[in-house]
């Protein structure tokens, strides 16, 4: 039976002319105790879900440089964005833009498209908080970058040494034997349009003299089927080398899938893969990568002697995006397919028809079942 507080027990004491009412030490101990836990427990809070913010967009960004831009800032791609509309809302007409605004604009439809939440999300944020997203989402494109080129490091030189069985073997700890001292890197750097047999060509380059300047203006041997070109059809064969193959696949499924880039893919997740094989940023960003692995540079710079892989990069994402006309783009497409079926395989989902399916074992099996349950009926 509970007791009701009694009103003489708990007499309230009027307060003197202060008008403070007065309160035991205990109390006001016990409550600012219990305000500082719930400080301390909302700081945890805001603390943890910082974290959380912080490697979503980390790991979201890890994205960008393979799937978008591998150099460009993506400020320069909102930037550009942003033009292009106030220019649109004013006049209601858009110039053709130079070539350097136009890949911009097709670096930022690239990253909306790896990252669909991202155009929304920077309109809702204040500037300070959108740029802080932007810090961690580059943090986390970098540090992809860095492990791609790290990677490709160490396999490229496992990949020459058991293709090409060098006489000096290539060491994945030493770079400085890369390059074009090294018989082989040489000549698969070496442009199409000369040949690296020749001493003449051979020894101009690694003396670096005027005529033979190696620059991004050449395609490299390594990027043609064979490592070699027909002069009258250089597209022929053009991306479709071996090395690329395997360095698609080591990034973009597995290191241990590049050991099998003679024949197609496996088919595994190829509805899905499509799309992604398809992109030519990405397969830009693999072909870069394949160009510094081979190279004596230690470390990761745009400039290589007179080799600028950003332009390197630009030619090769327009080759893709800024073909002269439908002619190009349907060997483009085609090209693209070809990367699909090598990558992901070729899927036969569509020729599963109804007919065909009915005479599998699956469905053989199903139909026996029931005629056995029909005859057991019957004879009851």
């Amino acid at each position: 039976m509970s007791v009701e507080p009694s009103d003489e027990a708990h007499t309230f004491a009027v307060p003197d002319a202060s008008g403070v009412v007065p309160t035991s030490t205990e109390a006001r101990a016990k409550r600012r105790i219990a305000a500082l836990e719930e400080e301390i427990q909302t700081m945890r809070q805001e603390k943890g879900k910082k974290q959380r913010k912080t490697t979503y967009y980390v790991a979201q960004g890890r994205a960008i440089r393979r799937m978008s831009v591998l150099y460009t800032n993506i400020e320069d791609l909102i930037a550009e964005n942003d033009r292009r509309y106030e220019e649109t809302t004013l006049d209601d007409s858009l110039d053709d833009g130079t070539p350097e605004q136009n890949r911009l604009q097709r670096g930022y439809l690239a990253l909306v498209q790896t990252l669909p939440w991202l155009h929304s999300k920077l309109g809702a944020l204040d500037a300070d908080d959108a740029e802080d997203m932007l810090k961690k989402i580059k943090r986390g494109a970098d540090a992809a970058r860095g492990d791609d080129t790290s990677t490709l490091k160490d396999l490229v030189c496992a990949w020459i040494n058991q293709d090409f069985h060098p006489s000096s073997l290539l060491r994945s700890n030493d770079k400085q034997l890369r390059g074009f001292v090294h018989d082989i890197c040489g000549s698969l750097l070496c442009p199409a349009e000369w040949d690296w047999n020749d001493n003449r060509v051979k020894a101009g380059i690694r003396d670096r003299t005027s005529d033979f300047i190696v620059s991004e203006n050449s395609w490299p041997r390594f990027m043609y089927e064979g490592y070699s070109f027909d002069d009258s059809n250089l597209e022929k064969g053009l991306f479709m080398s071996r090395i690329l193959v395997q360095a698609f696949k080591a990034i973009f499924t597995s290191p241990s899938s590049a050991r099998e880039a003679d024949g197609d893919g496996d088919g595994a997740d190829i509805l899905e893969n499509n799309r992604r094989a398809r992109r030519a940023l990405s397969q830009a960003k693999v072909k870069t990568c394949v160009r510094f692995a081979l190279s004596s540079v230690s470390s990761w710079r745009t400039i290589d002697g007179d080799f600028d892989y950003e332009a390197f990069w630009n030619n090769i994402v327009d080759f893709f995006e800024d073909v002269p006309g439908p002619v190009a783009q349907r060997r483009v497409d085609k090209l693209l397919e070809w990367w699909t079926r090598k990558v992901f395989g070729k899927n036969h989902r569509e020729d599963l028809t109804p007919e065909v399916v009915s005479r599998m074992s699956v469905t053989a099996l199903a139909d026996q079942r029931r005629a056995l349950e029909d005859a057991a009926f019957d004879s009851e």
